[in-house]
């Protein structure tokens, strides 16, 4: 028996695990206690990673598809395939013939934050499709609208905050999202003990809305207006004060207009709360020492979600609370490059260009999710011919996965990077399987850039590579050697080509470390054992900290940074170098939200939103014994003063229906969610034929996304309306008697 350290990939906490071996066999995991991060803490997630990483359908050998079916195929014919497949459709009908998906699980691995970029410019389509619309692209459209950087998201200083309103967000089942925060149980319960406050908005109370002072319980999807009522209240009682930031902040005054339509009692009738109770919200937010505003995924997919987002650093700045301890800051990642001067930078745009068959805006060099199916079944010229998919499971992830499982059945070739034979890669032609976590090094690119303290932890493979297996790096390295028309060429031409081009760009510019070196003196420096590890190396060296590859392998628990520090004149990135409060498409698009004053709802008219369980992350977590259970149960949730009015009861079948479609589930009867308001979590339905996946199966639940038909999304951020959408429920007829 022996022990080997290892960052949890299994979700945004990133937790340090140590792992009990036997052998090449992972036996056991538990907290890591000299983890400078986590400190040993471990959720049902972590303590699973031996089932996960010994799950016997994962996938052991690339799969290509003859005659129909899939079947195992050595690397080498695997490779030859996409080669030979993908590059004559590329010449053919243009690089746009070609789409991209990336899925959630994709940030969780060293492969896939290095080699996706390198992808899409090897292969030059503009076909990018990604999980962020599903999830978190409002908040990089408002973080990129107010800062000029996307990815300039503030984090909420956890643990020296006084008061902490967290709108849309479960954090003790989810562990936190665009917060990367191990023990966020542990973080709310020290924020309890030294005198904060703890407020929470959501229609549902969940595990985080029973530990709050106080937990409003709004409409689903009216987060955006009731953040309005609190901005509104700040300037009417003369509450706002930015301090310092006035003079960094362009267009206070502008929305202090913006806003003066929005008064408590025009939005509390839409958002089903008391006036005085908004007020006291807004009064507690200013007078506290310090506050941080926090909002994730109940506030993100509906359909004002950038306008949230965008309220909820509106808050921050006016109450004084950005770019300050115990307010929100921004985290300082060791790989991120090294900070240029303040000044006016580059700004953000939207809508650089448009897709095919609806129009939509691209964002972050992105279209919607949504908007797949139809770019792939919609006839005419730069029609999707051939998607590529890494870590993705859009059939269950996206809206209408009826309509998304036949278009991908329409393609002349999809390849697929992805463990498992699930419900999207069941129409691969060629599978690439990557292996078990505890068979691959661990580095967290980007949730270190959202951390709520600044840290740098790496840990290498915790078991030697099986035979028969291929390293992740390698498969995306090949993969982009494939389709750019390199295949043959050694893997590690891929990495050179990255460090070349990095260097070539770093010396020239004055803020590097590596400003007027030599590029290959500089490259012959690097360490690393692979051109993965070198690539980490580079970015750490031209990092804000200066580490090395060797540092960090010398501290096989990771090197604690500090608390989060001050940084504005850092991270602005706007045209004007200040923070631009009320961005022209913000402004362009509060019209909309001036409409929905008037949208209360009819009496018994339901609302659905999802939920997060603890031992699930989205739909990849499903085929895990340990963690399909419990708590972990895809029912619908009903008010009783609803069950009561529908005839509906505890455990029995109920029919629900929605734009896309109709589904039937099971009736959990709670107080939990308010009156109107229904609940199904999201990533189940596991029940289509020629899926490898036998625990999940055998308890499929239903996809929610089928209820809606991909129409619903927020204008800004292409993001797909996941929330607060409306539904009928009814109680399923019993079958007649024959």
């Amino acid at each position: 028996m022996s022990t080997a350290p290892r960052i949890c990939p299994l979700c945004e906490a990133t937790c340090g695990l140590v792992l009990t071996l036997d052998g090449s066999r992972v036996t056991g995991a538990r907290g890591d206690r000299d983890d400078v991060f986590s400190r040993g803490f471990v959720c049902p997630k972590g303590a699973a990673f031996p089932q996960v990483d010994a799950d016997p359908d994962r996938l052991r050998t690339p799969l290509v598809r003859e005659n129909g079916r899939l079947r195992e195929a050595s690397w080498e014919e695997a490779f030859d395939t996409i080669a030979a497949r993908i590059r004559p459709l590329i010449e053919d009908h243009g690089p746009d013939a070609l789409g991209i998906v990336l899925g959630n699980p994709n940030v969780h691995t060293m492969a896939g934050a290095l080699y996706p970029p390198l992808l899409l410019r090897a292969s030059g389509t503009s076909n990018l499709f990604t999980a962020s619309t599903l999830d978190q692209m409002p908040k990089h459209v408002s973080s990129g609208l107010l800062f000029g950087d996307p990815f300039a998201v503030p984090v909420p200083d956890l643990d020296r905050t006084d008061h902490l309103l967290v709108i849309g967000a479960n954090p003790l089942d989810s562990n936190g999202s665009l917060c990367t925060a191990p023990d966020f149980p542990g973080r709310l319960a020290a924020l309890r003990r030294r005198g904060g406050t703890l407020t929470v908005v959501d229609p549902r109370r969940t595990r985080t809305a029973r530990l709050a002072d106080r937990h409003l319980a709004p409409r689903p999807g009216t987060d955006a207006l009731l953040l309005a009522a609190l901005v509104h209240t700040l300037f009417a009682e003369d509450l706002a004060d930015p301090g310092p930031l006035a003079d960094r902040t362009e267009g206070i005054d502008q929305v202090r207009d913006a806003v003066r339509e929005f008064t408590p009692e025009a939005v509390a009738p839409v958002c089903a709360l008391d006036p005085g109770t908004i007020r006291a919200v807004a009064r507690e937010l200013a007078a506290a020492p310090t506050a941080a505003v926090y909002g994730r995924m109940g506030s993100s997919t509906v359909s004002h979600g950038t306008l949230a987002n965008w309220l909820v650093d509106v808050l921050n700045v006016l109450t004084g609370n950005l770019d300050r301890p115990g307010g929100a800051l921004f985290p300082r990642s060791a790989t991120a490059p090294a900070p240029r001067p303040a000044g006016p930078g580059r700004g953000f745009l939207l809508g650089r260009r448009r897709s095919r068959v609806s129009g939509h805006p691209e964002v972050k060099g992105e279209f919607p999710l949504a908007a797949l199916a139809e770019e792939i079944d919609t006839p005419g010229e730069g029609r999707i011919r051939a998607l590529i998919t890494i870590a993705a499971n859009p059939v269950l992830s996206a809206p209408d996965g009826l309509r998304l499982d036949a278009a991908l059945a329409s393609l002349d070739l999809m390849v697929c990077v992805d463990p498992y034979l699930n419900e999207t890669t069941r129409h691969a032609d060629v599978l690439l399987p990557p292996p078990p976590p505890s068979q691959s090094a661990h580095f967290d690119f980007a949730f270190n850039g959202f951390a709520v303290r600044d840290q740098v932890r790496h840990t290498p493979a915790a078991v030697p590579l099986e035979a028969g297996r291929m390293d992740e790096c390698e498969i995306h390295a090949r993969l982009i050697l494939a389709v750019s028309g390199m295949h043959g060429a050694p893997p590690s031409a891929v990495d050179d080509l990255a460090v070349d081009a990095t260097l070539a760009k770093a010396v020239t510019q004055p803020h590097s470390p590596a400003y007027g070196a030599d590029p290959k003196e500089f490259a012959a420096g690097l360490g690393g054992a692979s051109g993965a590890e070198r690539r980490l190396d580079l970015m750490l060296r031209l990092g804000p900290y200066g580490l090395t590859l060797d540092e960090l392998k010398a501290h096989p628990h990771g090197i604690d940074l500090g608390p989060l520090k001050p940084r504005l004149d850092e991270v602005l990135n706007t045209r004007t170098g200040r923070i631009e409060l009320l961005p022209d498409p913000i402004a362009a698009d509060l019209p909309r939200l001036r409409a929905a004053l008037t949208a209360v709802p009819e009496p018994g008219t339901l609302q659905l939103v999802g939920r997060r369980h603890l031992r699930s992350n989205n739909s990849w977590l499903h085929n895990t014994p340990a963690l399909n259970g419990g708590s972990n149960r895809c029912t619908l949730q009903v008010h009783p003063e609803d069950a009561e009015r529908l005839r509906l009861a505890d455990g029995g079948p109920a029919r629900i229906t929605g734009a896309g479609g109709e589904l039937t589930a099971e009736v959990e009867v709670t107080d939990a969610v308010r009156p109107g308001v229904v609940s199904l979590p999201h990533g189940w339905g596991h029940d289509r034929p020629g899926t490898r996946l036998s625990v999940a199966a055998a308890r499929p639940g239903v996809n929610v996304n089928q209820l809606l038909d991909g129409t619903l999304l927020d204008p800004l951020s292409g993001t797909a309306v996941l929330n607060g959408f409306p539904v009928e429920v009814a109680p399923l007829a019993p079958a007649p008697l024959l």
